[in-house]
This record gives C-alpha cells, sequence and structure tokens, in this order.
C-alpha cells in the first residue's frame, strides 16, 4: 500500500479531475476502492489516538509508581507486595484482553497503552521488592533483567513499542555495566557480565529476531546500532594505539561490511519476500561510513605519536576474540554470496571499506602516512558525498541528495576552521558554498517536480 500522504494528494487529485470533468464518476470510484481512500481519515484518527494513549499510559504509569513511593513508608510489607503484584499482572492482564480484540480500534490501542504501563511496573516491582528484602546488585543488572522481561513481553506480543523499550533498557544496562571492573563484585550474577562483555553478539541475537517478529523498521534500526556501538566500543577501550593494528582495521572495517552486505535471504525465502531491512541496513552503512571519513580526514586524527604495537592477539581478551570471530564469520558468508552478482555498487563500496582499513593498518605499523592518509580520506569523503548526490538524482530521493550536499558543505567547512587561512577567504568560501546549496536545491526541486 503506498503512503498516506502520496493517497491524500491522489484524492485531492481525483476529486479536482473528477470536478473538470477529466474522469467519469466510475474510474473515481475505481481510484477510491483501488487506493482505499474511505480509509484515510480513519487511519488519521487511529494514529492520533494511538499517540495520546502511549503518552497517557507512560503519565499514568509514573502517577502510579508516583503514588506508591509517596505511601510506601506507611504501607506494611504484605500490603505492598499485595499492591506491586496486582498492580503488575492487573495491568498486563487488562492490556492483553483488549489487545486481543482486533476488531475494535480503540480498544485494541487501549490493550497496548495498557501492555505499556504493565512493562514499566515489571521494573518497579523488581526495584521496590529488592529494596524491600534488602537485596542490593549492581544497577546495570537491574536494567538488563528488566529489559529481558520486556522482550519476553515484546516476543509473545509482537508490539513494536515494548520492543523498543527493552532495547532502551538492555542498552542502558549495557552503558552503565561497561564500566564495571573485569572481576566479580559482591552481588553480581556471572551470566550477567558476560552478556554485557559479548553485548555485540547478544544484541544481534536478542534484537534482530524481534524486528522480523514484529516487522519493525525502527527496531531493526536501533538493534543494528546497538551491535555496531557495543563492538566499537569493546575495541576502542583495548586502546587502539597500543593494541594490534589489525584491531583498529577492524574497528573500521567490520561494522560497514556487516551491515552493507546483510539480507533479508539470510532469514530464508518468506523474509527476503518482504524486503523488509535490507535498504534500512545499507542506509546505516552509508551513515557509518560517512561519519569514519569525516572523522579520519582531520590531520589531528593522524599527528599522534606512538610506538608501533608488538603486542600479540593471545593477550587480547578472550571475549574479545570470540565476539570478532563470530562476527567477522557472518560477514564474510555474507560477502562471498554478496560478490558472486558482480554489482559494481558491491565492488565499489568493498574497494572503500578495504581502503578505510589498509590505511590505519599500514599507518599504525609504520607510522608513515600521516598527509598521505589525510589525503586518502578526504578524496573518499568527496567521493561518497558526490555518489550520494548521484544517486539522489538517479532515483530522485531527497534524503540522499540533501544528505551528500551535507557532507560536501562539512567537509569545505571543517577543512577551513582545521587550517589557517585568511579570513577573506573563508568568507569567500562560505558565499560560494551559500550560493551554491541554494542554487542546488532549486534546481533539484524543479528536477523532482519535472520527474513527478
Amino acid at each position: 500500500m503506498p503512503s498516506d500522504k502520496f493517497r491524500h494528494q491522489l484524492r485531492q487529485e481525483a476529486e479536482q479531475w473528477l470536478s473538470e470533468g477529466l474522469i467519469d464518476p466510475s474510474i473515481y470510484k475505481q481510484l477510491a476502492d483501488r487506493y482505499q481512500f474511505s480509509e484515510l481519515e480513519s487511519a488519521a484518527r487511529k494514529r492520533f489516538i494511538a499517540i495520546l494513549l502511549v503518552l497517557g499510559s507512560l503519565l499514568l504509569g509514573l502517577g502510579i509508581i508516583t503514588f506508591v513511593a509517596a505511601n510506601w513508608q506507611v504501607w506494611p510489607r504484605e500490603l505492598k507486595v499485595l499492591l506491586l503484584l496486582g498492580m503488575f499482572v492487573g495491568f498486563n492482564t487488562a492490556g492483553f484482553y483488549l489487545w486481543r480484540r482486533q476488531n475494535k480500534g480503540w480498544q485494541s490501542l487501549l490493550g497496548q497503552g495498557l501492555l505499556l504501563v504493565g512493562a514499566l511496573a515489571l521494573g518497579a516491582n523488581m526495584a521496590l521488592m529488592s529494596q524491600m528484602f534488602h537485596k542490593s546488585e549492581p544497577i546495570y543488572q537491574f536494567y538488563l533483567v528488566w529489559g529481558l522481561g520486556v522482550l519476553m513481553m515484546a516476543y509473545t506480543l509482537r508490539l513494536t513499542w515494548l520492543g523498543m523499550l527493552a532495547v532502551f533498557l538492555i542498552s542502558m544496562g549495557y552503558l552503565r555495566g561497561q564500566g564495571q571492573p573485569e572481576f566479580l563484585v559482591f552481588g553480581e550474577l556471572y551470566w550477567l557480565r558476560l552478556m554485557v562483555q559479548n553485548m555485540p553478539v547478544v544484541a544481534a541475537l536478542l534484537f534482530i529476531p524481534l524486528a522480523y517478529r514484529c516487522h519493525s523498521r525502527w527496531i531493526f534500526r536501533c538493534g543494528a546500532i546497538a551491535v555496531v556501538y557495543s563492538l566499537e566500543a569493546i575495541l576502542i577501550r583495548l586502546n587502539l594505539l597500543a593494541a594490534p593494528a589489525w584491531i583498529a582495521a577492524i574497528a573500521c572495517t567490520l561494522p560497514p561490511a556487516l551491515l552493507w552486505g546483510y539480507r533479508d535471504s539470510l532469514w530464508g525465502e518468506r523474509a527476503s519476500a518482504t524486503q523488509l531491512f535490507e535498504g534500512t541496513a545499507r542506509n546505516l552503512a552509508i551513515a557509518f561510513l560517512s561519519l569514519l571519513f569525516f572523522l579520519l580526514s582531520f590531520y589531528g586524527m593522524w599527528n599522534t605519536s606512538f610506538m608501533p604495537s608488538t603486542r600479540d592477539a593471545s593477550v587480547l581478551p578472550g571475549y574479545v576474540l570470540v565476539d570478532l570471530l563470530i562476527l567477522g564469520s557472518f560477514t564474510i558468508w555474507e560477502w562471498q554470496r554478496l560478490l558472486r552478482s558482480l554489482d559494481f555498487n558491491n565492488i565499489l563500496v568493498a574497494i572503500a571499506i578495504a581502503i578505510s582499513g589498509l590505511v590505519p593498518y599500514w599507518h599504525l605499523r609504520t607510522g608513515t602516512l600521516g598527509i598521505v592518509a589525510v589525503l586518502i580520506f578526504n578524496l573518499l569523503l568527496f567521493l561518497l558525498a558526490i555518489s550520494l548526490i548521484r544517486q539522489g538524482l538517479a532515483l530522485v530521493e531527497r534524503r540522499f541528495f540533501w544528505g551528500g550536499m551535507v557532507l560536501l558543505s562539512l567537509q569545505i567547512f571543517s577543512r577551513m576552521r582545521e587550517y589557517n587561512t585568511d579570513l577573506l577567504f573563508k568568507s569567500l568560501v562560505l558565499l560560494f558554498c551559500g550560493c551554491g546549496i541554494i542554487a542546488a536545491g532549486l534546481w533539484f526541486e524543479h528536477y523532482v517536480r519535472s520527474k513527478s
């Protein structure tokens, strides 16, 4: 089904055509039946009601938690336990009953809101129960266990809101847990420590199947970002200047290669037929390469004194090697399937990824590529910006065109800020860039209208 924006525009145009006599009522009726004009108002109303119910549910949950906290010291322990369990079971039971009534729009949406409140009540139950019985665990374990509980609810009910909440809670647990000491502390569970250490693989196993189960691009985006961020965080904590040079090369190449090579067909023919997330994964790969090329285009990133590393891979933590082995093997399997087609875009992206790994590796091994590395990554950033602009023109897509224009403008502006240049020259360049962006934008909008 086309987007609601297109259907609204088509309905307005069809009504105009009907009033001008360009089409007869039978053709208008066929258009109305094909594009479901009658459901446009109800769809907008359902979205508005869903937003209201979600906001109201969040405020309701927070209000109840605040009320309980205000009277917490007055009530006896038995009443506290009964109230907490009753709140959790009541919200989830009522939410599940209303959510199952799919033929009643507002009731189903209200059920989803109550289930969201039930997920929040789960966290309140865990926190207050541990306080009552004097259980003191590290805060990151609280977020992880809470997130796993909400994740089970999301898998069972296939609700995007619950999936997003689970991703947020587990990510918060990881952010709190990655700063913990390597040895176990009092009250810490070993399996949760392993979960934090192997978060790149754990996030991929938990979040990506959930995205398919819920048919949610947002869960896939957040899950893929969690995988890449946790992988980069683990590698950066090793101190890239002191670790083996291939660690820096992997940090630059593995995330974009993993994202660009991703295919829905890896999950079977049923997933590949829908083509759900291939484009999303490739957009994330382009975003990662854009950020990487932009950061490595600064001379200060390469003008760092260091000694070439002599460390061996055997001294690296075992969990790092396990994560790299699993994700690296999966990436190689993706690309050996991908390169069979000999697609030109895939070959160009593979070359760019290979260069982004070889240059840091060679520089960390020898320390001789300062200016050359800056020139290489500035060239890669420029070519990527031009490629995005070209893709935007070919597909008539504003996001690609303006993404390329933003990258090109950032490159010019950052080079002027980085190097000492005359103010008159800077003003001329800024004036030229401003006029160029305005002219390019007006021309592109005219180009889009002419294509339409």
